[in-house]
């Protein structure tokens, strides 16, 4: 169902743009060499290699009826969580169950741990034989990889719109209860074993509202209003930040607190060093250069996510301008074609040119985010 001001039509017309080329994520062959890297990492040596073997083996592959790693990632999961939930509680004496509950949500998210097995390779070590699956996984490793003003070894959970993959959390789990199974079901011995691969471990000073204080505290020095608007995206929770009427930062998470927080320190990393600096000095709306910026901004933001998409650049175009000189309005249009169709998102009636561009280009972004 579209909102009012958006149109579908039948796809039609432009011609599809090439695919965009993505790096293979790459595979280890040799299974000796594939066990003995996850050994090296671990700093520990497997008395049953063979839990190992199904540990770094997709329930695609297909090859005499081999074992995955489904059985053992879900005694990983609940290990996992009984680890991290024995470590918080022992750490933090004076939080709450909700707290730590939430402290818990972040360190075991299927984001946090994708990032664990994006920044120790470990997706190249699992046997599968699913080309979506790769083409899935090699765009969130290369976004991850793109995630601008963030350094892959201090990302707890990172903020781009792609959703983590489930397989490479999936792996990480399974080699943890690899470990765990192949100790005799030592809890203590998986801690000190796993422990550092969750590094750096999101605790109570790290997770609370001190970005989203800091943005507040910027913006009221600057005399700028700040609004959040969050949707849901299947089991992802997307939030986008508005400074003074401008979109300057998003994120995502299956946790809300999470997803805030990550539009938040985007939106930080853009207006402290990044191409919304102006926003905070100069007033939207009053015919200054800054404007152009912001709908740059949004513009490559459109972009990104058709590219992203695999579908052809966006079309934008002034669909009506009316009223005398003195009290005229324009309204734009902007096309995006989807394996769906077309969709054209109108602008709000608008008294410049850019600023009707903008409200279109918002619009139909709010709109691809809800899909």
């Amino acid at each position: 169902m579209m909102k009012p001001g958006s149109r579908k039509r039948l796809a039609s017309s432009p011609a599809p743009s090439a695919p965009v080329t993505l790096p293979p994520p790459g595979f280890v062959a040799d299974r000796e060499e594939a066990a003995a890297l996850v050994e090296r990492l671990l700093q520990y040596e497997f008395n049953k290699r063979s839990l190992l073997e199904e540990a770094l083996t997709h329930q695609f592959f297909s090859s005499g009826g081999a074992a995955s790693y489904q059985r053992l990632q879900f005694i990983g999961d609940a290990a996992l969580g009984l680890a991290f939930s024995n470590f918080l509680y022992l750490t933090n004496p004076t939080v709450g169950p909700g707290a730590l509950s939430t402290l818990r949500a972040a360190n075991i998210s299927t984001e946090k741990l994708a990032r664990v097995a994006v920044r120790h390779d470990l997706y190249p070590l699992l046997r599968r034989n699913c080309p979506r699956l790769d083409l899935l996984v090699g765009q969130f490793i290369q976004s991850v990889k793109q995630e601008l003003g963030d350094d892959l070894g201090t990302t707890p959970y990172g903020g781009t719109v792609f959703k983590a993959p489930k397989v490479l959390a999936d792996i990480v789990e399974a080699i943890a209860a690899a470990v765990y199974v192949d100790c005799n079901f030592n809890l203590e011995k998986l801690w000190k074993v796993t422990r550092f691969l969750f590094e750096p471990i999101v605790t109570a000073e790290t997770i609370d509202e001190q970005p989203v204080f800091t943005l507040h505290e910027l913006c009221q020095k600057h005399g700028k209003d700040i609004k959040f608007k969050t949707w849901q995206k299947g089991g992802t929770t997307v939030v986008n930040v508005f400074v003074g009427g401008a979109l300057v930062g998003m994120g995502s998470s299956e946790q809300m607190v999470i997803a805030k927080l990550n539009a938040t320190r985007d939106a930080l990393s853009k207006l402290l060093g990044g191409g919304n600096q102006q926003v905070l000095t100069i007033g939207v709306g009053h015919g200054s250069e800054v404007e152009v910026g912001e709908l740059r901004e949004c513009k490559q933001k459109l972009i990104e996510q058709c590219s992203r998409k695999h579908w052809p650049k966006p079309i934008f175009k002034l669909e009506k301008e009316e009223g005398p000189a003195h009290d005229r309005t324009f309204v734009y249009s902007v096309q995006v074609e989807t394996q769906g169709g077309i969709w054209v998102t109108l602008s709000d009636n608008m008294s410049r040119v850019k600023d009707a561009e903008n409200s279109g280009v918002q619009k139909v972004l709010e709109h691809l985010l809800k899909l």
